[in-house]
């Protein structure tokens, strides 16, 4: 019996790659270089099926084609807004992704980025590295408490939540909530959260703000330049969501003139390309995309998508189709 072709976009952890060649007719990306718009039409039009990431963009050109082979796109990340939804579905083509098991380690980077961010430890690694540090001083470096401090979460779905557990638990801090749709008492309760109806009433009330919302239009540059206007002049804008939420030229704005206190990103707009005036900014920390960036998570995301494959190809409904 023919086994379904399966191209799989970058190179993955070598347990998946060799799991995923068990089942399928595997074609590596060998060179782990995104592939062009080009090569994304000829793969749509030659593969069963295709296993993109998060930062391949499977737009309109990609998917203009007359006749599409693949019949499912098994999106290794959770986020899907690189993906055309609507034009995917002219060609029949169901989208899976791979919810859960990155929540804890995209939250561990959420807490690092907070206290890397309020303690100045970038600041502190640049200035050892480039050898400049001359001891030890009362006034050197001196940062922000992270224990005891409101914490304004925007998306409270998995991650979100796995960030409140942290940071409620482990820091004593007090979480408010901003979320799309009311949150159930009993999970609020978990974490002693309480939700609030707009970005607006959240902002001004949180000295960190921690970004946990879905992608896509409805929420491109939802954090810009009135709010972050709102936020207080020493609190904190932590980003693990993806690029686009923030107006990133509103906020090299706000921290160069210090009208908030600092920053931290591990997702960019343009990925992988970073706007030049972040980097100009000192009270800031950035991080190349590394929330899911753990041996179990990887691995873990690998085998999700494996599972939505072979549900897919034994006529099941995979467990995390998301169209």
């Amino acid at each position: 019996m023919t086994r379904p072709s399966l191209l799989v976009t970058r190179r993955l952890p070598q347990v998946v790659e060799a799991q995923l060649a068990a089942s399928y007719d595997v074609a590596l990306n060998r060179s782990d270089t995104p592939l062009t718009p080009a090569e994304f039409r000829e793969a749509i039009q030659r593969f069963d099926a295709v296993l993109p990431t998060v930062t391949d963009k499977i737009g309109p050109e990609v998917l203009d084609v007359p006749k599409a082979q693949t019949k499912i796109l098994a999106n290794y990340g959770v986020g899907y807004s690189h993906i055309d939804i609507e034009q995917a579905k002219t060609h029949g083509i169901a989208i899976t992704n791979t919810p859960d098991v990155l929540s804890e380690c995209t939250a561990d980077l959420a807490l690092t980025l907070m206290l890397m961010v309020a303690r100045r430890a970038g600041e502190g690694e640049r200035e050892i590295r480039s050898g400049v540090w001359d001891g030890w001083r009362p006034t050197h470096l001196m940062g922000t408490k992270v224990t005891g401090k409101t914490l304004g979460l925007v998306g409270f779905g998995r991650i979100g939540q796995e960030v409140a557990k942290r940071a409620h638990f482990g820091f004593d801090m007090e979480i408010v909530v901003y979320n799309r749709s009311p949150v159930a008492p009993e999970i609020l309760a978990r974490f002693n959260a309480r939700q609030v109806r707009t970005i607006e009433e959240l902002l001004p009330l949180s000295d960190f703000v921690s970004l946990h919302c879905p992608g896509g239009a409805g929420t491109t540059a939802l954090i810009d330049g009135p709010r972050l206007d709102l936020m207080k002049e020493d609190a904190f804008l932590i980003n693990t969501a993806r690029g686009e939420v923030i107006d990133e030229a509103a906020l090299a704005q706000a921290l160069m003139f210090d009208t908030i206190a600092g920053a931290g990103l591990d997702v960019f707009e343009r990925e992988p390309r970073v706007n030049p005036l972040l980097a100009q900014c000192d009270n800031l920390v950035m991080l190349p995309h590394l929330g899911s960036a753990t041996q179990e998570a990887r691995r873990a995301m690998g085998l999700r998508v494996l599972a939505n494959l072979n549900d897919f190809f034994e006529g099941k409904t995979p467990r995390d189709r998301v169209a």
